[in-house]
């Protein structure tokens, strides 16, 4: 029965002419669509590769027949090159995909014929990597005659577009890729006003699974961030910190150098990610200037001047009061207990010296009852060249002392400017790094759950 049935079908059959027995008649094309996998995409020549299953119906009048005269026969197979198939084509197609044959096509009593396949779609596709890892992808696949017009060849869906669209019941869903919906849209197209034909677009929307992106490229960068602004708790007059900066800033180039391949490139735009970490090492090399202009305040020498009265107006008493720094008036009582402290054993020193080199002891004096006048003393001192001598020398000791101890005074005084000024600079760092941190983190998250 099915060699009589196909002997019976396909031997005065014309495969060259559209199957209608009225010119006039057009024959309706149902397609449908399945996305099975996602195989690749490629940003930097923009095309997308995915492996659909295809399915057309339409209806053959030169293929029917009565099943009582062929064994109740109601469906039968039959080469797809012995009969007319549609010329429906991709109009994306940038390549030929490795795509199975399916050499047969169903044929039912009433003229149905089924056509499907599985089919290596490569396509051109727009693709935005701006919001890269958290992209989300719409490429489309047009379907449409590439000789027929409207006339003679219309083309609809074979299944209802909610169906089309939730329907992932064959995706493999273990890539990089998910597949969110795919969307139909039918519509009519003409060329400078010729024939118009009919098109079926499918739009296959995809989302990009970010985890592995996050985890390689994000958290290493962010833990290198958090290691600079620990830094800044680092002394600034230990000298330590910048060689840490620099460590920080070698290991952040070496994270880029390595990750350069991961990110994708196109000619049209740079990922958002991508200006991130250039903007991540530009606050390394910021940071890096901060420290450096710190420990240059905080290493003054002794031949540097005094610190201008409106820096310390500025640094060390309103920016005190803004930064809530509390133990500055407890540092300046410090520093100046410790010079008064210095200078008073100074004194002493000098006076027990100049009674050593007199030869009288004031406390023995005293317990004499003040024996030797006062004038009596003036005399024997300045009739003794040895003691004028002495007095000099401890007068120039003297001033030398004084004069080393307001250098350290002016070496005290920058360091506290440096001090306030690194705790200034630190916060307005930290304030710029979190702006940045939530602005990212804001526009990922919008761009995800969008």
């Amino acid at each position: 029965a099915l060699h009589r049935l196909s002997h019976y079908l396909l031997a005065r059959y014309q495969k060259g002419t559209r199957p209608v027995r009225d010119w006039r008649t057009t024959t309706n094309v149902a397609i449908d669509l399945m996305v099975y996998a996602i195989l690749g995409v490629d940003e930097k020549n923009q095309v997308l590769t995915t492996y659909i299953w295809y399915r057309q119906h339409w209806t053959d009048e030169f293929l029917r027949w009565d099943p009582a005269r062929f064994d109740n026969l109601t469906q039968i197979s039959l080469p797809a090159e012995s009969i007319w198939v549609p010329d429906i084509l991709i109009n994306e197609f940038v390549d030929v995909g490795k795509s199975p044959p399916v050499p047969y096509v169903y044929v039912g009593h009433h003229g149905e014929v089924q056509n499907l396949k599985p089919i290596q779609v490569v396509t051109a596709c727009s693709l935005d990597i701006y919001n890269f890892p958290f992209d989300v992808q719409n490429c489309s696949l047009t379907f449409t005659s590439w000789l027929h017009h409207i006339r003679d060849l219309n083309l609809s869906l074979w299944r209802q577009p909610e169906l089309v669209k939730f329907d992932q019941s064959i995706f493999m869903n273990q890539g990089e890729w998910e597949l969110l919906y795919v969307l139909s849209h039918f519509q009519e197209f003409s060329v400078k006003s010729s024939d118009s034909y009919a098109e079926m677009k499918f739009y296959v929307v995809i989302r990009r699974r970010p985890l592995f992106y996050t985890v390689s490229l994000l958290l290493p960068s962010i833990f290198l961030m958090v290691m600079d602004i620990v830094g800044f708790y680092l002394p600034p007059n230990s000298g330590e910190r910048v060689s840490f900066k620099i460590t920080l800033l070698l290991g952040y180039s070496v994270f880029l150098i390595i990750v350069s391949d991961t990110l994708p490139a196109t000619a049209v735009g740079t990922p958002l990610i991508g200006i991130y970490f250039v903007v991540c090492m530009a606050l390394l090399v910021i940071s890096l200037t901060e420290t450096i202009l710190i420990v240059r305040l905080v290493h003054k020498q002794d031949l540097q001047p005094h610190v201008p009265q409106w820096v310390k107006r500025l640094l060390l008493e309103r920016a005190t009061v803004l930064l809530c720094i509390g133990d500055r008036k407890k540092f300046s009582q410090s520093r100046t207990q410790s010079s008064d402290l210095s200078r008073q054993v100074e004194n002493n020193d000098s006076t027990a010296k100049l009674n050593h080199y007199s030869g009288e002891d004031p406390r023995e004096c005293e317990a004499a009852g003040g024996t030797m006048p006062a004038p009596a003393f003036a005399e024997q001192t300045e009739s003794s060249p040895l003691a004028q001598g002495i007095l000099r020398e401890v007068a120039a000791i003297r001033r030398f002392l004084e004069k080393r101890e307001e250098f350290r005074d002016v070496a005290r005084d920058w360091l506290q400017v440096g001090y306030v000024l690194d705790v200034l600079l630190f916060r307005a760092y930290l304030v710029a790094v979190l702006a940045y941190s939530v602005t990212l983190g804001t526009l990922w998250s919008v761009w995800r759950d969008a």
